[in-house]
C-alpha cells in the first residue's frame, strides 16, 4: 500500500514530464526542418553548416529531417533579417550566420532589421581564426611587407570578415590593402587567385582555407601574413596578430571589436518567439552533437576544427557586442564607410 500511495503521489510529477517529451517527439517526428545558411554554396561556413545538418538530427526527439539551404546578400544580414521577421516561431527553421551578423546592427543599423540580443543563438561550432593569406607570387611576404607594399585581395561583401577586416586595417592601422569586393564566394575569390586577377584574400578563416585547399598549404602556394585574433593559433605560430601592427589604445580598443566577435565563429540561432523549453532542447542537442563521435570523425575527415561553445556563451558575447562604448563603435564604423566605394 505504502509504494502505492507513493507512486500516485509521484504521479503529477512525472507525467507533465513525460508529456513534454512525447510532445517534443511528436513535434520532430518527420519534421521537415530548414538550416539556412548566409553565405554562398561551397564557402567554409556552408560545409560547415552541412556537416552540423547531417548529425544534429540524431540528437533531437524525433529524429527529423534538415535540409540546407543559401541565402547569400549583405553579410548573412539579409538571411538574419528573414529568419527574424518572417520565419515560423517553433524551431524548425535554424539560420547559420558569418561571424559579422550580429554586429551589423552596429555598423549597419540602416539595412539590419533585427536586435541580435533577441536571437535564440543555439550554439556554435568553433572559434574562429581569420588570417591574411598571399598567392606564392605576392610581393608582399610578411606583416612588416605589408605596412610598406600594397597588394590586391579578393572579397565578398560588407559586413563579412573578407571585407571589414581588411578595410579597418588600412583605415585605422596604415596596412596596404586594396580591396575588390562582389565575389560571390570564398571559392571564386580562390579562383581569381589562381588566374592573378587577385593576389590574395585580405581575411578568410584558417579553418576554411584548410577545408577548401589544404594542397596549397601543403605546396606552399599560399603565404600566411597576420592573424585577425588575439591569439596566434597552433598550427600558424610564427605568423603575427593584427595587435602587432597597433599603435595606440584606441587602436587596439577599435580591433578588439572587430576580432571580439571571432569567439563566436560560426554560430547558429532560432528567430525570436520560440519557446524557452524548446531553444533548451535544441542547445542541450545542438552540445550533445559536439561530443557525438561520429560527427567529430566526420569534421576531422572534412579538416573542420570543432571548438565548440554554448548557445548561452554566444548570447553573452553577442549581448558585450552589442554593449561597446558608442565612441569605439563610432571610429571602427568610420573605417568602414571610408573603404566604400
Amino acid at each position: 500500500m505504502g509504494l502505492l500511495i507513493r507512486a500516485l503521489v509521484l504521479m503529477p510529477v512525472l507525467c507533465p514530464l513525460a508529456a513534454t517529451a512525447a510532445d517534443e517527439a511528436t513535434f520532430f517526428r518527420d519534421k521537415q526542418m530548414r538550416l539556412v545558411v548566409g553565405s554562398a554554396a561551397g564557402s567554409g561556413y556552408d560545409v560547415n553548416a552541412r556537416l552540423l545538418a547531417r548529425h544534429y538530427p540524431n540528437h533531437l526527439p524525433g529524429t527529423p529531417n534538415i535540409i540546407v539551404q543559401n541565402q547569400v546578400g549583405a553579410g548573412s544580414v539579409a538571411m538574419a533579417n528573414g529568419l527574424y521577421n518572417t520565419a515560423p516561431k517553433d524551431g524548425s527553421v535554424i539560420g547559420a550566420a558569418i561571424n559579422g551578423m550580429p554586429t551589423s546592427a552596429l555598423f549597419t543599423p540602416e539595412v539590419t532589421q533585427f536586435d541580435p540580443r533577441k536571437f535564440n543563438w543555439i550554439g556554435s561550432t568553433n572559434r574562429d581564426t581569420q588570417i591574411t593569406y598571399v598567392w606564392h607570387t605576392a610581393p608582399v611576404k610578411s606583416l612588416a611587407d605589408l605596412m610598406k607594399t600594397e597588394i590586391v585581395v579578393g572579397a565578398t561583401s560588407a559586413g563579412t570578415t573578407q571585407y571589414e577586416y581588411p578595410i579597418v586595417a588600412a583605415q585605422l592601422l596604415g596596412l596596404k590593402y586594396k580591396l575588390i569586393s562582389g565575389y560571390k564566394g570564398t571559392t571564386d575569390i580562390h579562383l581569381a587567385m589562381e588566374r592573378g586577377e587577385v593576389q590574395g584574400m585580405g581575411s578568410n578563416a584558417w579553418l576554411s582555407l584548410k577545408t577548401l585547399n589544404a594542397d596549397w598549404i601543403k605546396e606552399g602556394k599560399v603565404i600566411p601574413i597576420v592573424h585577425f585574433n588575439f591569439e596566434r593559433h597552433p598550427d600558424l605560430p610564427n605568423v603575427p596578430t593584427i595587435f602587432d601592427a597597433t599603435k595606440t589604445d584606441a587602436d587596439r580598443q577599435a580591433m578588439g571589436l572587430m576580432v571580439g566577435r571571432l569567439e563566436y565563429g560560426r554560430p547558429f540561432f532560432l528567430p525570436p518567439g520560440v519557446a524557452a523549453d524548446r531553444v533548451q532542447l535544441m542547445r542541450r542537442a545542438f552540445d550533445a552533437t559536439m561530443k557525438d563521435p561520429a560527427y567529430l570523425a566526420d569534421a576531422a575527415r572534412a579538416q573542420i576544427d570543432v571548438d565548440a561553445i554554448t548557445g548561452e556563451r554566444v548570447a553573452d558575447l553577442v549581448d558585450k557586442a552589442m554593449a561597446t562604448p558608442a565612441d569605439v563603435v563610432e571610429r571602427v564604423r568610420q573605417a568602414l564607410n571610408s573603404g566604400a566605394k
